[in-house]
């Protein structure tokens, strides 16, 4: 088994990889999204998107990206270094791949996933990157989580 220093690749690195499994037959599923303090939504999230497939990549955003998402003042809470290493840490994540981008596109557009999971909570014509990859499923989130509204509960009860 891979540490999770070394699961965390460059998008070259990644591409090849992506290539070498797609020889081998596996099925490559991609997730995405800024993973900034995380709780079991989620872990349901990325254990659901590895039940889909063989290989499971997560792209996670830069902090200037996760910035320019608007998630909030003082966000990401965590730094990329950080989050890559946790996500890394999960025995479905397979590889990490960070992406400085506010969308994912270029990225899928490489790497052309068999899978690409997204919350429910997306609309299909809102999924940044889905024409690259070969089919897109949409995945309920657990209901009650989100980064967004655990540091709101932190913050009310400070």
């Amino acid at each position: 088994m891979a540490s999770s220093r070394a699961k965390i690749k460059t998008v070259r690195r990644l591409a090849t990889l992506r290539q070498l499994w797609g020889w081998q037959g596996k099925t490559v599923v991609f997730t995405n999204g800024v993973f900034d303090i995380l709780h079991a939504g989620h872990v349901q999230l990325l254990e659901r998107a590895r039940s889909m497939g063989d290989v499971l990549i997560v792209g996670v955003n830069s902090d200037a990206s996760a910035r320019r998402l608007g998630k909030g003042p003082g966000r990401p809470v965590n730094r990329l270094r950080d989050r890559a290493a946790l996500l890394a840490a999960f025995s479905c994540v397979d590889a990490v791949v960070p992406f400085a981008e506010d969308t994912p596109e270029a990225l899928l557009a490489k790497l052309k996933p068999d899978v690409l999971v997204k919350g429910a909570d997306y609309g299909r014509h809102q999924i940044a990157g889905a024409r690259h990859a070969g089919r897109v499923a949409r995945v309920t989130l657990k209901a009650g989580y989100s980064t967004t509204a655990l540091i709101r509960r932190l913050q009310e009860k400070a």
